[in-house]
């Protein structure tokens, strides 16, 4: 179970849809193939902008947070528990999972989320694997959210600025 705050720093271009897992889907990620949704969130505000500028210089970003309550998830700091799901800690930072992709159209970290979502879990806390992340930036990547029980993820926008947007 996870009760809390979480943050994203999205791309403009997808800050008027900030709930909807779109550039995930559209382009994969390490826990999801293309075509599959999928929300990466993190635990601070830090992690989130690390996570959303890997690459290069800082580009513009708009940080949102949301309040989120999911009842099936994931710890992959627990080696017993990954290694029940045939991962282990190296494999989900394995760098070279956009070849995997390429190659085999889904990567090794992307089956094991798939196994997991069908396991019944809506998310999967894991570590941050973004440049300049350490042990204690936490991650979590969403199979499954909306409006209600059991994976309830509200946009925290009390003066509706996204809407302005």
């Amino acid at each position: 179970m996870y009760r809390g705050l979480l943050y994203r720093a999205l791309n403009p271009v997808y800050a008027r849809e900030p709930l909807s897992g779109r550039g995930a889907q559209l382009y994969g990620g390490r826990f999801n193939p293309k075509g599959t949704p999928a929300l990466y969130a993190s635990l601070t505000v830090m992690t989130a902008l690390r996570e959303a500028n890997q690459v290069g210089s800082l580009q513009p970003t708009t940080l949102v947070s949301y309040d989120a309550e999911v009842e099936r998830v994931f710890d992959s700091r627990d080696p017993t528990a990954l290694a029940a799901h045939d991962m282990d800690g190296d494999a989900l930072g394995d760098a070279d999972w956009r070849d995997q992709m390429k190659a085999k159209g889904e990567a090794r970290t992307q089956a094991f989320a798939r196994r997991l979502a069908e396991a019944g879990y809506q998310g999967l806390l894991v570590r941050s694997f973004a440049r300049g992340a350490g042990v204690d930036d936490m991650n979590l990547v969403l199979f499954a959210w909306g409006s209600g029980s059991p994976s309830r993820l509200t946009l925290i926008d009390d003066e509706q600025r996204l809407a302005r947007l």
